[in-house]
């Protein structure tokens, strides 16, 4: 199976390859237009398909960035059920905005999230709205390229490097590896505790960077699983360590988040739903007959992205409910990195100096 894929894989990846090339050809030779503004604008973005850690990236830098800007989010809004400029609000559907920008904007109310493909369209109409707007962070448009970003920001899995997998569909790379060349800082994203000096220099060699790219490695933390419901249960407490759980996600890797749930808690059983996949009724009935069969006191443990398709569902028992947590998940630099990532961010985004800085290898 695997020698027969090959033969109309690799044929597609070319194929693929030609149309990026083309693409890029057309911005290169200014056909298509690149639209720089006026105040900063921080791309999050990588160059594969899958997660990489881009929400919890974003998440980050709304924290770090809002204590001095008046910070607004913009993202495409993946396999949403609408088009065109949606402001995004609390209350809204995900099917309105997106899994990954409502996450944002429950976390934090106060900032300005929105949605538009058209990401030119998009700033313009979020600083017709919210004028005080003075830095927005891009989540996911690396590839975009309509947009001038003031410091692009590339993500990379460290168990899925981009220097040893190849273009779609024989690979998981969606954009060359040549177009690394306009990313200014590289973040290096789910690495082991074990990383090791020699591995973080095995890394940069591959990455082949250039003296004004700077390079971060960063690591997953996971909060205690809380209830996605606490009024059915009366508590907000976090759920006890070893306690038997069933596990589901809806992302791309969830080799980590796994890892993540045997290291603190009793895996019972497990079902990995296709990224950004949208509950059914089938969906919770499959987890409730698993719950029937598992040890009487098993809860549902899922991502904080899972939580916010399943908070509004009144479809669900409420006994099923009851069972139900989440977990949310940070980053953190590894050797305490991150004053070096935000000084080196801060001068982009204060100075934009695009190319212009050298940083120390």
């Amino acid at each position: 199976m695997g020698v027969l894929r090959n033969i109309f894989a690799i044929p597609a990846s070319w194929l693929y390859g030609a149309g990026v090339a083309f693409r890029h050809a057309l911005f290169n030779w200014k056909i298509k237009k690149i639209t720089e503004f006026d105040i900063p604008i921080v791309c999050v973005g990588n160059i594969t398909v899958g997660g990489t850690g881009k929400t919890p990236m974003t998440e980050y830098l709304v924290e770090l960035l809002s204590s001095y800007y008046n910070v607004a989010v913009l993202s495409r809004g993946y396999k949403r059920k609408t088009k065109g400029f949606i402001l995004a609000s609390p209350d809204m559907s995900f099917k309105r905005i997106g899994d990954e920008p409502k996450q944002i904007k429950l976390k934090f109310p106060t900032i300005p999230v929105a949605v538009c493909e058209k990401r030119v369209e998009g700033i313009n109409r979020l600083r017709e709205l919210h004028p005080e707007v003075n830095l927005i962070i891009l989540d996911d448009a690396f590839q975009h390229r309509y947009v001038e970003s003031w410091v692009n920001i590339v993500l990379m899995d460290y168990n899925n490097p981009v220097y040893e997998d190849r273009l779609l569909p024989y690979g998981r790379l969606r954009d060359f590896r040549s177009s690394l060349e306009r990313a200014h800082m590289f973040v290096v994203t789910k690495c082991p505790d074990s990383l090791s000096a020699l591995d973080c220099r095995i890394v940069r060699n591959n990455l082949e960077m250039f003296p004004y790219q700077s390079l971060f490695f960063t690591k997953i933390i996971s909060g205690s699983a809380l209830p996605l419901f606490p009024d059915l249960i009366g508590t907000t407490e976090a759920l006890v360590d070893k306690h038997p759980v069933i596990a589901i996600s809806t992302i791309a890797n969830p080799t980590s988040y796994l890892d993540r749930i045997e290291q603190n808690y009793t895996l019972v059983d497990y079902i990995a739903f296709p990224d950004h996949h949208t509950f059914r009724m089938r969906d919770i009935e499959r987890i409730e007959m698993m719950l029937k069969s598992a040890p009487e006191d098993t809860v549902i443990v899922m991502t904080e992205k899972d939580a916010v398709k399943l908070m509004g569902s009144k479809k669900i028992k409420k006994s099923t409910r009851a069972k139900m947590y989440y977990i949310s998940i940070s980053i953190a630099f590894n050797d305490n990195n991150d004053s070096s990532f935000i000084r080196i961010l801060s001068q982009y985004v204060s100075e934009n100096y695009k190319y212009k800085i050298t940083h120390p290898q």
